[in-house]
Formats: structure tokens, sequence, C-alpha cells
């Protein structure tokens, strides 16, 4: 059956229909990795659409958990061996998550001469929930201090505010200088509204 006959046309709509409607994760890569097509269930793994997914090389979207394994298959396909290839994978899901599972490669191609494309297939097979980090814990006492310091105040006025004396309010200095890395108190307050401490857009600063 030639490419160009109408029978070869019909085939190979209903194959690129049936490959649209799996609802495994499914793409076509050139022997280095770079997608051709992907189905949407694969894109949807990526938070995207097929068509987005042409020309990304499939192990920047899943990442190997083992670079041995990619090489091993790199140096096997340089050979022509068409044995099935598995990669042990993870990657972001859309929501967040982190996702772990398998990359399976298989070399397709119209005959043994020719350099073979790469059917792909995922298999999920399990998700960590993204980490949701804890907001940075300061006592009352450090929190007032800062709020003051970001307001202008001196470390007189804060010692008067604070009820403590200026050493008291140097010594929380220091040690949250200490803790955030900050060099000097401008670097401390811009930590503090960084780190969540302060609420930027708030007057008096608090």
């Amino acid at each position: 059956m030639e490419d160009g006959s109408p029978e070869a046309v019909v085939w190979r709509n209903r194959a690129l229909t049936l490959f649209d409607r799996v609802a495994v994760p499914v793409a076509v890569c050139d022997v280095y990795g770079a997608v051709l097509l992907a189905n949407p269930a694969m894109a949807a793994e990526c938070g995207t659409t097929p068509g987005r997914l042409r020309g990304r090389d499939v192990l920047e979207l899943f990442r190997p958990q083992q670079a041995g394994q990619v090489e091993r298959i790199a140096e096997a396909l340089r050979l022509r061996h068409r044995s099935r290839y598995q990669v042990s994978v993870r990657w972001q899901a859309p929501g967040g998550a982190e996702r772990f599972g398998e990359l399976t490669a298989d070399p397709v191609s119209d005959s043994v001469q020719d350099t073979p494309a790469l059917l792909v297939m995922l298999r999920v097979q399990g998700e960590r929930e993204p980490l949701v980090e804890e907001p940075e814990r300061v006592t009352p006492v450090e929190f007032r201090i800062l709020a003051l310091l970001a307001g202008g105040a001196t470390t007189a006025r804060a010692a008067k505010e604070t009820g403590l004396t200026t050493d008291g309010v140097t010594y929380h200095l220091r040690r949250l200088s200490a803790r955030w890395e900050a060099s000097n108190r401008t670097e401390l307050v811009a930590r503090a509204y960084a780190l969540g401490v302060l609420t930027p857009g708030v007057w008096p600063p608090g």
C-alpha cells in the first residue's frame, strides 16, 4: 500500500483518531527524545495542549530519577537495538503536586535500516502533595520591633514603645539578623516583608 493512496490516508486518519482517544498518555518522539506527536492525555500531564508539546524534550518534561538509565538507552539506540526501554521519572502536575511514574519507550520504524522513532507511554504510579511553606514565625516583641523600624523608628523610640532598654532592642535585632542573614537594618526590614512577617501595602507597618 503506497503512502499516498486513499487506503493509506484512511488508515492513517483512523490511527490518529485512535491515538487521540487513548486514555493512556502517549507520545511519538524522534531518536533524540524531541516530541513529534502527543495525545491529549500526555499533554494533560504537562498542563498544556498536544500542539504545544511538539519539539519539547520528553526528558525535560519528565525528569529521569536515575541519569544512568538514559545513558544506557541512548547507547542501545545508537547500536540500533530494538528492545523496550523503561525510565523512572518524576514531573510536576498542573496542580503543583509532584508525580512519579515510568516512561516506556519502544523503537518503531518501517524497516530495520530506518532510524527509529520512539513510541513513548507514561504510567503514573503516584503523587506527592506540594509542600506548603509555613510563614516565618517571630515573637510578638520581635514583630513589634520590626514594625516600628519599618515605620522609621530609632532604637531609642523602639525601646520606649516596647518597654525594653535600647540594649534589649539591639539584642532582638541581632538575633533576627543572624537568623535571616541580614547585614543591616534596612535589609532586615526588607526580609520581614519578603517572608510575610510584615504585610506590604499596610501603613503604619504591621
